[in-house]
């Protein structure tokens, strides 16, 4: 009888987990609270227009050359469907994309870009609303003649990413959360977002005011 109750259980547990590991139902601050900073892009990276939606799915991995965006170009045609563009642009002396290469990443079924550099034809991305998460926008594009294995890992606003890891961004930052450690931090970024959920601010503040007198008692010492 124990048996077959550890199996119910395990089998409800993998059920709930199929079911609900939609990454876009949490705000990055819930990650945030799980996870370290190391885990976060440089906050200078950011949704480039005020009420861009947030999104969230598997990092398509894209490393840039100095003043080259040849291989964000090719990769609007190789990132498959629900990917998140995560891009090393190097620096910001020319723009890596334009309105036609999100129009095109938008109809191939990619999510949106997460661009460590900057873009151009904002007007146009923005009327389009196609989510791109960057440091600013330049007028000027670079040149396409450097070559990058696309899906090699990359260091992106200093978060070192592989393609295949979780993406989630919002108005609040840009988390990278490892494959392998997906779907357990979604699990318990949740857990934590629906316990404190429950709770009236007059029950935080009495929780709170017991931690920090705690920690305030323990920093004294």
């Amino acid at each position: 009888m124990i048996a077959w109750i550890f199996l119910a259980v395990q089998l409800l547990t993998n059920l709930r987990t199929d079911m609900e590991c939609d990454f876009s139902t949490l705000a990055t601050t819930d990650y945030g609270n799980i996870l370290g900073v190391e885990h976060f892009l440089d906050f200078n990276i950011r949704p480039l227009w005020q009420g861009m939606p947030r999104i969230a799915g598997e990092a398509y991995t894209v490393q840039l050359a100095s003043g080259d965006n040849l291989m964000l170009h090719a990769a609007i045609y190789e990132a498959p469907k629900g990917s998140i563009l995560l891009i090393d642009g190097v620096d910001c002396e020319y723009a890596v994309a334009g309105g036609n290469v999100c129009a095109v990443a938008m109809q191939r079924g990619i999510k949106g870009f997460v661009i460590d550099g900057v873009i151009r034809d904002l007007g146009e991305i923005q009327a389009m609303n196609f989510p791109v998460y960057a440091k600013g926008v330049f007028p000027v594009p670079g040149k396409k003649n450097a070559y990058a294995e696309l899906g090699q890992p990359v260091n992106c606003g200093g978060v070192r990413a592989s393609t295949g890891d979780m993406v989630v961004a919002d108005a609040e930052g840009i988390a990278v959360i490892p494959k392998l450690e997906a779907e357990s931090v979604y699990l318990a970024a949740s857990a934590k977002a629906d316990a404190e959920s429950q709770l009236t601010l007059a029950e935080w503040e009495v929780t709170h005011r017991q931690k920090i007198a705690q920690a305030v008692d323990k920093a004294r010492n």
